[in-house]
């Protein structure tokens, strides 16, 4: 399966942004979706994650504020950020959970937040 991701770039303070991720394969269907963060000198951070049926979880420190989503049809999961705050800036990444141990990577996509 490959991931590929998009929409990263520089807000403002407070503004938004939507980040994509398309999946190829048939796959993307049966698997649970997440986008996951990193900033250098950071471990990895799970920011949000979706069932196959579209059940949302969120990390405490995007909730009320990101809005994970998927599109079956289109095999593409968003990443909806509204309130962006400087600590947000990181490269996101979008991961297919494949529930078998190997599950897919996208490359990821970078976003910076000025003050």
């Amino acid at each position: 399966v490959q991931l590929q991701a998009s929409g990263g770039g520089l807000v403002q303070a407070g503004g938004s942004l939507r980040l994509s991720c398309a999946a190829s394969g048939s796959i993307f269907r049966h698997s649970a979706m997440a986008w996951h963060r990193h900033t250098p000198g950071e471990q990895r951070e799970l920011v949000a994650i979706i069932s196959t049926g579209g059940i949302p979880h969120y990390a405490d420190s995007v909730k009320g504020r990101f809005t994970i989503s998927r599109d079956n049809e289109k095999n593409m999961v968003f990443l909806q950020m509204d309130s962006l705050k400087p600590e947000d800036s990181a490269v996101y990444y979008c991961r297919l959970i494949s529930g078998v141990g190997d599950d897919s990577w996208g490359q990821g996509t970078q976003l910076t937040v000025s003050s």
